[in-house]
This record gives structure tokens, C-alpha cells and sequence, in this order.
């Protein structure tokens, strides 16, 4: 995978951002054709901000590798404004422990995460779209520790293990 796509859009300007159905549209268009299938259109003007506000657009085919937010600790929600998603919390040895099904608009459409938790997340409707919420600043060398039971983004591995963590929504969730 080349390390020349885009992984986040650039912010809005202005210090008084109106979230639309237009921007929505704007920001899942780019998910769709991301070579990852997935796009952030972060609301925080820069890194250094202490909270970070996002729209997350994930496809079905995306893979979010498990991670958590260890050191620093970091706390983390998301709530599901269009389409659903299967959200998964892991044991250390990588056993699924929470299998939890969100849809916007549903009982139950998002969720508040302690630091230091392995989770991950399947779409499971075209265009699913989520406003997060996460401690800053971000710093990529230590934002996120990938699960090592977990294959890496853009491995062979990483369709097959997309695959098993849909059938076990599926078995959870029949």
C-alpha cells in the first residue's frame, strides 16, 4: 500500500464549523475512493489540540486493524451518525471479549471507551459515518498500539482476518 494516499482531509476553516449533510457527502465521497476505504475529516485545527473531534467514514472492505491508546492513555467515543458498524473489545491474547452491534438512529449508536482497551471496528453498511471524539495531542509514533495478534493493514493476512471478525458478528448477531 502506498504511503501517498490520504489518510485525513484537511480541516475546515473557521472557528465556527457547521457539520451538514453536504460536508457528510463530501468527506464519504472521499472514502470511497481511498485506497484504504476510509477517511477522517478531523474538526481540531491542529495536532497539539487536547481533544480531537472527527467525522470517520469507513466502507464495509476497511480494515481497522485492533489497537488501543495505552501510552499516552487515551479516551475515546464514537457515536454513529449514518449506517451501522460491529465494534469489538479484545482480550490481551486477542480473544474477541465485546462484540456490540451500533446503528445510527437504534438502541444502541455509539460508544465511550476507557484507555488502553484493544478494539476495532467492521462497517457494516456502505457509507457508515462516525463522530469521534479522542484526547490529544496526536503524536503518530505513539497514537495507537496495533494489537500483535492482529495483522498489519495491507497484509495478505488482513482480508482473512476482516472475514473472521464478520462471521463472529454474524454468530453473535444472527
Amino acid at each position: 500500500m502506498s504511503s501517498s494516499y490520504r489518510r485525513v482531509l484537511d480541516a475546515p476553516a473557521g472557528e465556527l464549523v457547521v457539520l451538514t449533510r453536504s460536508l457528510v457527502e463530501d468527506v464519504t465521497e472521499s472514502s470511497r475512493t481511498s485506497p484504504r476505504r476510509r477517511i477522517i475529516l478531523p474538526l481540531h485545527k491542529n495536532e497539539e489540540e487536547p481533544l480531537h473531534r472527527m467525522l470517520n467514514v469507513i466502507q464495509p472492505d476497511s480494515y481497522v486493524r485492533p489497537h488501543r491508546h495505552l501510552e499516552p492513555p487515551k479516551a475515546e467515543a464514537w457515536v454513529v451518525l449514518r449506517g451501522a458498524l460491529a465494534f469489538f473489545t479484545f482480550e490481551e491474547d486477542g480473544r474477541v471479549r465485546d462484540c456490540l452491534s451500533f446503528e445510527a438512529g437504534g438502541e444502541r449508536f455509539g460508544v465511550d471507551l476507557a484507555p488502553g482497551i484493544f478494539h476495532g471496528l467492521v462497517a457494516l453498511a456502505p457509507d457508515t459515518v462516525l463522530f469521534e471524539v479522542k484526547n490529544g495531542p496526536y503524536a503518530p509514533a505513539s497514537d495507537k498500539s496495533f494489537a500483535p495478534w492482529a495483522p498489519a493493514e495491507g497484509s495478505p493476512e488482513a482480508a482473512g482476518y476482516l472475514a473472521r471478525l464478520r462471521e463472529e458478528y454474524q454468530r453473535r448477531y444472527p
